[in-house]
């Protein structure tokens, strides 16, 4: 996993494509609203948002 971030960090780097990072964190943010919410007493409110 850390490889896979130090990857990341390079290639934003190197091609500097900064643009493409909040893309990516939103992205992740939606994967842990994924994930946490499955199976948790909170899935009713993040239903209620989308």
């Amino acid at each position: 996993m850390l490889e896979l971030l130090k990857e990341l960090v390079l290639f934003f780097k190197e091609h500097k494509r900064y643009s493409l990072i909040p893309v990516l964190v939103v992205l992740l943010l939606l994967g842990a609203l994924i994930v946490f919410g499955h199976g948790s007493v909170l899935a009713p409110f993040i239903y209620t948002l989308f």
